[in-house]
């Protein structure tokens, strides 16, 4: 293995995705956020707690813009951690991956990692405006969301690594997988905020992050998949 080269392409193609993920968010996703602050607003205006002035609006409104100028950067930042993990479990399965071509070896391991990942935790702690929910929840909600990602996923690699010994049984994998996470599900606690934002605008940011998310997942597949098929940086060459 290459490494500079390696490294090189895994984090290029991570990156650029995530770039690419944090630039659609603003065309898809903010509005939404910008419905769900707009509510949040208005009810601090009722309460008294702030006051709907020309001030408070204008210095708002700057500090919107600058939050969505760094969710492009965030973006990218996702896609560099998240496309290193995908990079180096590529490198690893790669010769397992089906397909001659690098590109749909790499659709193929994105979609196992995005159901993992990101599609079972989702159903179980679907995503929320960051206005909907109690502060001081937040860390309980992170922890019990990112365990869940790390059972999953780990839950994932067991069945892989029995499913090479399973023989002729290899359809068990799956239902195994299965059973599996549903007692996972029964067992992980409720997010415990209610909802109290419009249904309607909840379930369209959810939907809006779900398709930006996986769109993110297959774009990194793709450069990815381009970038190793072009300079192949499994490939050590030796000298005569």
């Amino acid at each position: 293995m290459k490494t500079f080269l390696f490294l090189a392409v895994v984090l290029v193609s991570g990156f650029s995705a995530g770039l690419i993920h944090g630039l659609i968010n603003l065309v898809v996703v903010e509005p939404y956020l910008d419905n769900a602050i707009g509510i949040e607003n208005q009810n601090r205006f009722a309460s008294g707690e702030i006051h709907d002035t020309s001030q408070f609006l204008e210095e708002f409104g700057k500090y919107r813009v600058w939050q969505k100028e760094g969710s492009i950067i965030s973006g990218g930042i996702l896609g560099l951690s998240t496309g290193a993990l995908f990079g180096i479990v590529f490198a690893y399965s790669r010769n397992k991956l089906p397909s001659k071509h690098n590109i749909t070896k790499a659709l193929v391991l994105s979609g196992i990692m995005w159901f993992t990942l990101f599609f079972i935790p989702f159903l179980k702690y679907p995503s929320n405006p960051p206005t909907v929910g109690d502060p001081e929840t937040i860390a309980f909600r992170s922890s019990i969301y990112i365990a869940l990602i790390a059972l999953s996923g780990l839950g994932a690699l067991g069945f892989v690594k029995l499913y090479s010994r399973l023989q002729n049984r290899k359809f068990l994998m799956p239902i195994g997988y299965a059973v599996y996470m549903i007692v996972v599900f029964l067992l992980m606690p409720q997010n415990p905020d209610k909802i109290t934002a419009p249904l309607d605008l909840v379930n369209g940011f959810r939907m809006a992050s779900l398709s930006t998310m996986t769109l993110y997942w297959i774009v990194n597949a793709i450069i990815l998949g381009l970038l190793w098929q072009k300079f192949q940086p499994d490939v050590v060459t030796t000298r005569t």
